[in-house]
């Protein structure tokens, strides 16, 4: 049976900690490793992409593989095609396939059919590559994860859940601040045996104290350009800026997932200065894409 990887609960301390290492050996050897050699990946895009567009199909090549990139306009999903019966097509040609979607459903229908690994490359509650790629960020910078307090500060959506749900398995603390009405939910379903912590505030200063990292995303994301100026309206006290910043433990750095829109959720100061390692976020998506293509694949 296929191993997938829709929200980031899936994986245990262990692997997650293991995928950080292998992660940090494939970044040091970008090179070192053929494990999808003569073999393809599937790459559906249904939501426009760049960072995890390049970075999944520059690893997927790096790893020996083909990248089979598939945009919804031309496939048969465009024209009512289901679900079922494209993973069971996909299924006979790739060794693994990555979705980029809205609705959650149709990520659980694809692998509930596909007898190869799904990756959930984004949708609506979830984006645990990225939050690999966080971890390892964080990892580079600090070594252990364990208690490492990390602040969100914004909209609480789909970036800020698999912070969350990925940070905890790790041993994380992570506090994320958001409005009324923006909030992660209380009742936030984290991994069985989740080690870390996530506590909810209303107020940035307070999530950022004692925090190594303040994190960031836009306050309209994709799908919420309808309520763009009542988000912005909401969330126009919880920007990243230099004075939050220096709220938060010495020696903090900023984080971003991108793209950004400086002056919003963070300044330009921050986003192009030396306080931050958000270019190196934006890298870190392929080397931790590639060790968990290995784990997936190995172990379909």
């Amino acid at each position: 049976m296929a191993r997938h990887f829709l929200t980031g609960a899936e994986l245990t301390a262990a692997e997650l900690n293991a995928l950080l290492d292998r992660a940090l050996e494939l970044k040091a050897a970008p090179l070192s490793s053929q494990a999808l050699a003569g073999r393809s990946v599937a790459l559906i895009f249904q939501k426009p992409s760049t960072r995890t567009r390049i970075s999944f199909e520059v690893g997927v090549h790096e790893l020996g593989g083909h990248p089979v990139v598939l945009r919804s306009d031309e496939m048969q999903l465009s024209r009512g095609e289901a679900v079922r019966d494209t993973a069971l097509v996909l299924s006979r040609h790739v060794v693994a396939v990555g979705l980029r979607t809205g609705p959650d459903s149709i990520l659980e229908e694809l692998a509930a059919y596909s007898s190869a690994p799904v990756l959930n490359m984004l949708s609506a509650r979830h984006h645990p590559c990225q939050a690999l790629a966080d971890l390892l960020t964080l990892r580079e910078a600090y070594g252990s994860l364990e208690g490492l307090r990390v602040a969100y500060v914004g909209d609480g959506n789909n970036v800020a859940r698999s912070l969350a749900v990925l940070g905890t398995i790790a041993g994380m603390h992570v506090a994320v601040a958001s409005p009324a009405g923006y909030s992660l939910e209380d009742d936030l379903s984290l991994a069985p045996g989740a080690r870390g912590l996530v506590t909810l505030h209303e107020d940035p200063r307070e999530a950022v104290k004692g925090a190594r990292a303040l994190y960031t995303d836009v306050w309209v994301s994709m799908g919420d350009e309808q309520t763009a100026a009542e988000r912005r309206a909401a969330l126009a006290d919880y920007r990243l800026d230099e004075e939050l910043l220096d709220a938060a433990a010495p020696g903090a750095f900023a984080m971003h997932d991108l793209p950004a829109h400086p002056g919003e959720e963070i300044t330009a100061e921050l986003l192009y200065g030396t306080r931050q390692r958000i270019w190196d976020q934006a890298e870190n998506r392929r080397h931790a894409q590639k060790a968990l293509l290995e784990l997936l694949v190995t172990a379909a």
